[in-house]
């Protein structure tokens, strides 16, 4: 099967999940709306008491959320990084919708009101490291919505933003020192789902899957090294759409240590 791998294009997103777009939580989107209406004027980030910052609006032809926690406003070129991811996603959101919005009133089909919600929160803050998770839920007018992941390491140090797929020497080194344990613990979340055995380890949606292809977050229980992993694997990669997102978590191993680029080695221990 094909790994569903998130990017930050909105683009991609909406033009991917078109017809087939889950509401975080399970809720399915059925909004419609009538004649267009004039656009709500975008709020400001509005930091919270906690310097959080979030802004929604909400008006006939779509809904946006995004957000991210106060530790991340707190490093200004952080920040503006995430309010540009912010910017562009509202700005291309504002062309899709006005674009569908047309081509239903063209086509005399009723419109339904698009979504985006992009929240992403803190995993692990420890010395020289900030590790952020997120879930982005789009709806764009089909059947269901769709919720994929992103994972984002920052170097403090360096006041740069990296992938953490990147912090290992490659995804094939992520692949062999994970991969097994991995498995492991996807099946037995599979059985806990399915209510019973997995079956043909071979068949779709029960073979073991390459974890590399998918958003690992980088956690810690001791406030000082990243001692633990999730892989985020979202819905149609492990499973059929009803049984949702699969998150796998691991403890750091030795083997996973040897596997990451040797600049990143000192901020994880084994558990």
């Amino acid at each position: 099967m094909r790994p569903f791998v998130i990017t930050l294009s909105l683009a991609i997103l909406l033009a991917g999940c078109n017809a087939e777009p889950a509401r975080v939580g399970g809720n399915e989107v059925d909004a419609q709306a009538g004649a267009s209406a004039t656009p709500v004027a975008p709020e400001p980030p509005a930091p919270a008491a906690t310097g959080a910052s979030a802004v929604k609006i909400a008006n006939d032809d779509f809904a946006f959320d995004y957000s991210y926690p106060a530790e991340a406003a707190a490093i200004p070129a952080l920040a503006k990084r995430l309010d540009a991811e912010r910017d562009t996603a509202l700005a291309q959101l504002k062309r899709e919708t006005a674009s569908a919005r047309k081509g239903a009133q063209t086509g005399d089909f009723p419109y339904r009101a698009y979504d985006y919600q992009k929240e992403w929160q803190r995993v692990a803050d420890i010395p020289g490291w900030l590790s952020l998770s997120a879930s982005l839920y789009t709806f764009t007018g089909g059947a269901h919505g769709m919720t994929v992941y992103d994972a984002l390491l920052w170097d403090k140090s360096a006041g740069a933003a990296i992938d953490p797929t990147d912090a290992f020497e490659s995804k094939a080194a992520i692949d062999g020192a994970i991969k097994a344990p991995f498995c492991k613990a996807l099946n037995a979340q599979r059985t806990k789902k399915r209510g019973g055995p997995i079956g043909d380890e071979t068949a779709m949606f029960n073979e073991c899957i390459d974890p590399s292809p998918y958003p690992i977050l980088f956690g810690s229980s001791n406030r000082r090294s990243f001692d633990r992993i999730t892989v985020m694997v979202p819905p149609y990669e492990a499973g059929p759409y009803a049984e949702g997102t699969y998150e796998v978590d691991l403890p750091v191993t030795a083997a996973l240590i040897a596997a990451l680029k040797p600049r990143f080695r000192p901020a994880f221990s084994v558990k």
